[in-house]
């Protein structure tokens, strides 16, 4: 039975009841006497890496953020610069309405040291013009590093305007990482941090942070972005696209004929063009291989879960699916959502590009 009054776990935000282990907010009731409850699911998650399922969905996750159309408040949309494409809530501008809205870059750390971020800012200023979006400002950050995060809060301060802070994202983006941080800051260091990992949809329900003038910091949850490779592999697979230091690029010099498998995840095929360097900037353990494409489909269909891999086991990822694409004139970087990107350097090029069905692949002017 639930509590008199309805509590919430401090992990994820979900209403905490005892009468079923299968959904999300169980504890068992002795529990209840304890003064920061947090559900099963997230202690599995903090202390063993198990992630329990859940029945809540990509609308449930939306569902939350239809409250900020009635909301005045600052918005702190948080995007992954390695995955931004896949990180980007495309219909953010319907749930805000006209609230202000500061962009904040999350996981530079993540990008070589060599390039500029005035540069970095910049690039996202055509980004977010191209999607019809205008922030009152944009700021790069690191939150595993503490790079910036101090700025942020400044920004957040400098904007809110007496108004509460909403933070949205999509899953993974490392929204709930930045909350504690500003709790292991500037909090009492008293309570319950919210809960992390790396897999998708950890927060399940809107986290509610008190400020000093009775306003509120909201960390919403994640909205889950199917066109992404991320949202659809396993947990130990996720491992190994997901990069967790400096992405070191790896430069491959192509003739016309040749391909590059991504694990078994995503392919490249260069039909046509004079040899030209592809730079691949994916996590390290990605494996990449190169063959001719006149065997790409044999080699795939022998090797994909064994040698190609992730995925660790043939059939469990939609068919691949193949988009063609003619490059020429400027750098441009070719990305699958949730696994990073390709870039060319605008010498002439045919390309044909496969990843699993329903996950998005596109061009952009080079990042780097």
């Amino acid at each position: 039975m639930l509590s008199k009054e309805t509590r919430y776990c401090a992990g994820c935000g979900v209403p905490i009841q005892t009468e079923d282990p299968q959904r999300s907010g169980y504890v068992p009731p002795e529990a209840l006497e304890r003064e920061h409850l947090v559900c099963r699911r997230c202690h599995r998650i903090r202390h063993y890496n198990e992630v329990g399922k859940t029945e809540r969905t990509a609308d449930d996750f939306r569902t939350v953020l239809q409250e900020l159309t009635t909301q005045e408040a600052l918005v702190v949309h948080i995007v992954d610069i390695f995955d931004l494409e896949g990180s980007w809530i495309p219909e953010l501008s319907r749930y805000i309405g006209d609230n202000p809205l500061l962009l904040v870059a999350n996981k530079v750390d993540l990008l070589p040291q060599s390039v500029r971020p005035e540069k970095i800012e910049k690039w996202l200023a055509q980004f977010v013009k191209g999607r019809k979006t205008d922030p009152v400002d944009i700021v790069l950050c690191s939150v595993k590093m503490n790079l910036n995060v101090e700025r942020v809060v400044e920004k957040i301060e400098e904007y809110r305007n007496g108004r509460d802070v909403y933070i949205v994202g999509a899953t993974n983006v490392g929204k709930s990482s930045f909350i504690n941080r500003l709790l292991q800051q500037y909090g009492d260091g008293e309570g319950d941090e919210i809960t992390t990992s790396y897999y998708p949809g950890t927060t399940l329900d809107a986290i509610r942070i008190p400020l000093d003038d009775n306003r509120e910091i909201v960390d919403t949850p994640g909205i889950v972005n199917e066109d992404r490779l991320s949202e659809r592999v396993s947990p130990d697979e996720l491992r190994l696209i997901v990069p967790k230091t400096v992405i070191h690029p790896k430069v491959y010099q192509l003739n016309d004929g040749q391909t590059l498998f991504f694990g078994g995840l995503g392919r490249l095929d260069f039909k046509r063009g004079p040899r030209q360097p592809f730079v691949c900037y994916m996590a390290k353990d990605l494996y990449i291989h190169r063959t001719k494409t006149e065997r790409a489909d044999s080699l795939y269909a022998e090797h994909v879960g064994k040698m190609l891999s992730p995925p660790f086991e043939k059939g469990t990822l939609p068919p691949m699916w193949k988009q063609s694409f003619h490059v020429r004139g400027e750098k441009t970087d070719i990305v699958i959502s949730g696994l990073g990107w390709v870039t060319c350097r605008g010498d002439a090029a045919e390309l044909d590009v496969y990843a699993p069905k329903g996950i998005t692949v596109s061009l952009r002017p080079a990042l780097i």
